[in-house]
């Protein structure tokens, strides 16, 4: 919109190029450009770019507008009308995955605006659950009947099949009942309806030479009618049938039901609305060093920043582009803190017990650093208290508007575990997730109880919910060469990336929906 006018006797003749920047890379490659539009300074671009999306990565863009001079001539015979960098994450967590960004870089000149449009290709998202039963199926053991089962091929493009699902194995019975199962629409089909979906009935063996009982074809769209009413479907056995004259069949295949259910993404609940909130925790205790010694993890160098400040600023600057109101609470625990050098667990960074948030990342680690001047390290390392505070915020707004991140930075060793476990029991029942991250050479086993992915955290009986914790140690992401943007980019890879499915899994279980964008 309103771009620079370069042209004397018309108006500018735009083009759009995308650059993109590679993960921890400083490097512009370019991606695509749009087609050009003649004689205009409000142009709307109908080219689309499709990238992949990675919600645990910055994906940094930039967008560079200039007026070609003439048709079909290169980059460089054209004036250079104004650029924009954006994040991805930015224009997917803007409102209605709309956003509007001013073009700079012509000095002294107002360069216009971009508007850039993110949606989401819709790759068949729909998962079905059907109940089939048989009746008269031939009978394939000697002392007793059948064991049969279902198997599913989905057909490929080249005319052979590929298995995409087995039922259980009913015994001994020639008229089994199977219990429902889920199979996603893509691994039945592909997303094509009318695809040839293959069914073979076998009788189980033990020693896994199944015989075959017979088999029928349908597809997807056949298969949906169930919804209306039965569908009964003749199995028949092909050798059967060319040796037996008054061969009918080898007994039938009925479906009982059959429903639809689409699966939600997580960029469908962000563009619906949902805001991540992001609260920051940083261990303060004496184990870490004095703040103004090398050996400190907290030392901050002239040259290069601190662990914490590391681990902090590549979760914060992806989340951040998340959260409309950029304002994060910040919070302290294992200090002494001023005036009266009180033991604190949660103590608001920016000093401001009313309203502890930050604005910003950048406002983050300014509060963090002024804490370093103004408490004392000591101990012990509690955890409990901040992850009940955050889930306290996070119990007062359950309808999926809201979801919490908390990251908290440590170096050591935890002292309130059976808390900390209750805490997380407890906040795995609210919309929030839990980032751990481990600085310094200390051994984390403690820790890797805490992320839940082989053993479920339990406490006094009670077992989590969810899944909401990930634990991970800072050394593990250092890059040999002293690469700090290397070292962050794979840092928040690893953490954020199951931040998308821990939300998907809190609005499945309440049974939450994405509220509908406005078009």
């Amino acid at each position: 919109r309103n771009l620079l006018d370069m042209d004397t006797f018309s108006k500018s003749d735009p083009v759009v190029v995308l650059f993109v920047q590679g993960s921890g890379s400083s490097e512009w490659k370019e991606f695509g450009r749009t087609e050009v539009i003649d004689n205009t300074l409000n142009p709307d671009f109908v080219r689309k770019f499709v990238l992949d999306y990675y919600f645990e990565e910055k994906q940094n863009l930039r967008f560079d507008v200039s007026s070609l001079r003439s048709h079909g001539a290169v980059l460089g015979m054209q004036d250079f009308l104004g650029q924009a960098f954006v994040a991805l994450g930015e224009v997917i967590g803007s409102q209605r995955g709309r956003l509007e960004r001013a073009l700079t870089g012509v000095p002294g000149k107002r360069c216009g605006t971009i508007l850039l449009l993110a949606e989401e290709l819709s790759n068949c998202r729909d998962i079905v659950t059907m109940q089939l039963c048989a009746n008269k199926l031939d009978k394939k053991d000697f002392f007793g009947k059948s064991d049969p089962f279902l198997v599913f091929y989905r057909s490929n493009e080249d005319g052979t099949f590929t298995i995409c699902h087995k039922t259980e194995v009913v015994k001994n019975t020639l008229n089994p009942v199977w219990q429902p199962f889920t199979i996603p629409v893509r691994a039945l089909c592909n997303g094509d309806y009318d695809r040839t979906v293959k069914i073979d009935v076998y009788d189980w063996d033990r020693d896994g030479s199944h015989d075959f009982i017979g088999e029928f074809a349908t597809s997807y769209r056949e298969l949906s009618r169930a919804q209306s009413q039965f569908t009964v479907y003749e199995v028949l056995n092909p050798r059967k049938k060319c040796k037996k004259k008054k061969y009918v069949n080898s007994g039938t295949v009925t479906l009982l039901s059959f429903s639809v259910e689409s699966e939600f993404t997580f960029v469908d609940y962000i563009r619906g609305g949902t805001q991540l909130n992001f609260t920051v925790a940083i261990d303060f205790t004496a184990s870490n060093g004095m703040p103004s010694q090398p050996t400190s993890l907290h030392y901050a160098s002239p040259y290069q920043l601190s662990a914490y400040a590391l681990a902090l600023k590549a979760v914060g600057e992806i989340i951040q582009d998340y959260d409309s109101d950029k304002l994060f609470p910040a919070y302290g625990f294992g200090a002494k803190v001023p005036p009266d050098g009180k033991i604190s667990h949660q103590f608001p960074l920016n000093n401001n017990v009313d309203n502890p948030s930050c604005a910003g990342i950048e406002g983050v680690l300014e509060s963090y650093l002024q804490s370093l001047r103004t408490v004392q390290l000591y101990g012990p390392t509690n955890f409990a208290p901040v992850i009940n505070q955050v889930a306290g915020t996070a119990a007062q707004v359950t309808d999926g508007s809201q979801y919490h991140v908390l990251l908290i930075i440590t170096d050591g060793v935890i002292s309130d575990m059976l808390q900390t476990k209750e805490a997380i029991v407890t906040a795995s029942a609210l919309p929030m997730s839990i980032i751990i991250v481990g600085v310094g050479p200390a051994e984390f086993e403690a820790m890797e109880e805490l992320d839940g992915d082989d053993v479920r955290v339990s406490s006094r009986g009670r077992y989590a919910e969810r899944d909401i914790v990930q634990f991970v140690p800072f050394r593990d992401y250092v890059d040999d060469s002293g690469n700090q943007v290397l070292s962050m980019a794979r840092l928040a890879k690893d953490v954020l990336a199951e931040i998308p499915e821990q939300l998907l899994s809190y609005m499945k279980t309440r049974d939450i929906k994405p509220r509908r964008a406005d078009p």
